[in-house]
């Protein structure tokens, strides 16, 4: 997996680096002391090259080892978890990723099918919450929705047609489902929630971008159980 910028460089776990591609005309003093610090191989590359491999790369481009997802073991002493229901936008999963880091929300389940998984994408989005995050994918939601529910959480998912989120007396343990961009919440997701909430719109447009909406739930229901 390629990854490119020095933003997202500086932001990276440097461990997972295999090898750097710089421009001939790169400078940057700081840069080149991670690499030399942490015995990075990098390689003086021809800048024609490197546009090829990426669009705006500022002259660096770090191939790294693909992501190792987490498990649900991860998750057994946490308060608040995140589901995605096959969300497709790797855009908003960056988005979203970043919001979980902001509220310190550490772990996200993704089905393995029909969903967006970790990309070059997703990791540039993020801009380095991904290395405190940890993404969990699964084969099949609803019975990973059932799992959480016997060791203790709460499933309130969201949908439109759903309770209004301002007035709902949240558990203690919580898994957040979002829906996808398309299509909402899976037919099976939604029957095996336990509760369905909505943010109340008032505008013509009846629905939020999922980025959007899970960043609003994640911090209201983060501060009514003291996340």
């Amino acid at each position: 997996m390629i990854v490119w910028g020095k933003n997202v460089f500086n932001e990276l776990d440097k461990s997972k680096i295999k090898k750097i591609y710089l421009s001939k005309n790169f400078h940057n003093e700081e840069i080149f002391k991670i690499i030399k610090n942490n015995k990075l191989k990098y390689i003086i590359t021809d800048i024609k090259i490197m546009d090829k491999m990426a669009k705006n790369h500022q002259g660096i481009i770090v191939d790294i080892y693909d992501y190792e997802y987490g498990s649900l073991d991860d998750i057994r002493n946490d308060k608040l978890v995140l589901i995605l229901d096959h969300l497709e936008d790797p855009h908003n999963f960056g988005a979203i990723i970043r919001t979980c880091e902001a509220k310190g929300v550490k772990n996200i389940i993704i089905p393995k099918d029909r969903s967006v998984a970790v990309n070059e994408t997703v990791m540039k989005t993020s801009c380095g919450a991904l290395n405190h995050v940890n993404i969990i994918m699964v084969n099949n939601l609803v019975q990973i929705i059932n799992t959480l529910k016997k060791i203790g959480f709460f499933i309130y998912a969201a949908d439109m047609d759903g309770e209004n989120y301002l007035d709902i007396s949240y558990s203690d343990k919580i898994c957040l489902v979002i829906g996808s961009e398309g299509f909402g919440l899976s037919k099976l997701v939604k029957q095996n929630s336990d509760v369905i909430i909505k943010i109340p719109m008032k505008g013509k447009v009846n629905s939020l971008n999922a980025s959007v909406a899970a960043g609003i739930l994640l911090f209201r229901i983060g501060e009514k159980i003291g996340v």
